[in-house]
């Protein structure tokens, strides 16, 4: 079976500090798989957030998850604050992916990596829709 790779920017456009809790945690003691895509989760919220959007309103259209890939590098554990790097990347007519780093705050350990891809999605016409100008203009390279 071929691995998943992925390949990390050179700058990442947005970072932010989650600790992890107990609920984080599975049987084995360390991060659960599970709740790693909810962090990236809490991560992308806030990344749009800091850009002024919410994930149903990025210039009058939302967003949705069209898949996902994690490399796993490292484990983390209870108490441990993990720093979420996140760029977006790979645009097309209707989406990008949305690349990021799990790293441990103290040490610097990379715990993860992976991207979201997103697709920008009309909720009232319930269709998906182009990426928005003003997004495309903040993220993706002058071509």
């Amino acid at each position: 079976m071929a691995r998943v790779r992925i390949e990390l920017p050179d700058h990442f456009a947005f970072r932010t500090a989650i600790p992890l809790l107990i609920s984080h945690i599975n049987y084995g003691r360390h991060l659960d798989n599970a709740q790693l895509l909810g962090l990236v989760s809490e991560a992308r919220a806030r990344f749009l957030k800091s850009e002024g959007y919410t994930e149903l309103d990025i210039d009058g259209v939302g967003i949705i998850v069209a898949d996902a890939a994690v490399q796993y590098r490292s484990e983390a554990f209870h108490g441990e604050t993990m720093v979420v790097e996140m760029a977006a990347e790979d645009f097309s007519e209707f989406g990008c992916d949305l690349v990021w780093r799990l790293t441990d705050e103290a040490s610097g350990r990379e715990v993860a990596r992976g991207k979201t891809g997103i697709v920008f999605f009309d909720y009232g016409e319930r269709r998906k829709a182009a990426v928005p100008e003003g997004f495309r203009r903040r993220f993706a390279p002058a071509s």
